[in-house]
């Protein structure tokens, strides 16, 4: 079993718990009282480079990464810097994450605010709403064809703005097929953990120039993030590097003033 295959069988457990608790019926009823939501794709397709900030207290490939008490003080430090998203890690066996960080930020900031998660489920979709997304993510290599257009329709009904992650070629071309306009190339391969800081490059010829492009993974800095802006970006996703900062606010702006793009 890869990581990736024991990270979606943990989700699935854990999901079954919420789901007995909370049934799909009464998820509909908050979800349909909701606001609607944000929508970041102008922000990322205006000229310069995004960032999508992450608030993330641990991982898988690296254990703890920072004590995140109050993740609402962190989410308003990274709209400080200029955030055109913030993505909140609700995963809980791998990542230490939770819905309750994405209600804490959702309540802090006007930011758009991603659920980063391992979206396998039309419930986790309404979680998300409920909570007060704005975007999901949906990773290619977790899901089948089936199932990965299927979810990307309900998002969308959802008004949820997809960004949908591949991690090569093949999944490119299945992330194209169901008509994704937000790619996430990440660098680390799920069922290794092992990061290559060429992927993005190696990579991003595949795609249109109508879909927006994200690179993921290994991006330590500006440097990091001014290369991937060269390469063709048109927003960065961080976590670690800036959970880890002892200024998150400084460090997003500094990422944010790279690579201009026309």
């Amino acid at each position: 079993m890869s990581v990736l295959d024991d990270i979606v069988a943990g989700v699935r457990d854990d999901l079954a718990g919420r789901q007995a608790a909370l049934p799909e019926a009464e998820l509909r009823a908050i979800v349909a009282d909701a606001p609607p939501p944000r929508d970041p794709m102008p922000a990322f397709r205006a000229p310069g480079l995004s960032v999508i900030a992450e608030v993330k207290r641990r991982s898988p490939s690296k254990g703890d990464l920072a004590d995140i008490p109050d993740p609402a003080a962190l989410a308003r430090s990274y709209a400080a810097g200029g955030a055109d998203a913030i993505s909140v890690l609700t995963e809980q066996r791998r990542f230490g994450g939770s819905l309750d960080d994405l209600r804490a930020v959702r309540a802090a900031v006007e930011t758009p605010v991603l659920r980063k998660d391992f979206i396998v489920s039309t419930y986790q979709l309404l979680e998300a709403r409920a909570a007060g997304a704005d975007l999901v993510l949906l990773i290619v290599a977790a899901l089948d064809d089936e199932t990965l257009a299927r979810l990307h329709v309900e998002a969308r009904e959802l008004g949820l703005t997809v960004l949908v992650e591949v991690h090569d070629e093949p999944e490119i071309a299945r992330a194209l097929a169901i008509g994704a306009e937000l790619v996430g190339v990440n660098a680390r391969n799920l069922k290794t953990l092992e990061v290559d800081p060429g992927t993005f490059a190696r990579l991003v010829g595949g795609l249109p120039d109508d879909v927006v492009k994200v690179a993921e993974s290994g991006i330590s800095g500006p440097t990091d993030a001014a290369r991937h802006a060269a390469e063709g970006a048109d927003v960065v996703l961080v976590g670690e590097a800036l959970v880890r900062d002892g200024d998150p606010t400084a460090a997003v702006a500094a990422m944010r003033g790279v690579g201009a793009r026309t």
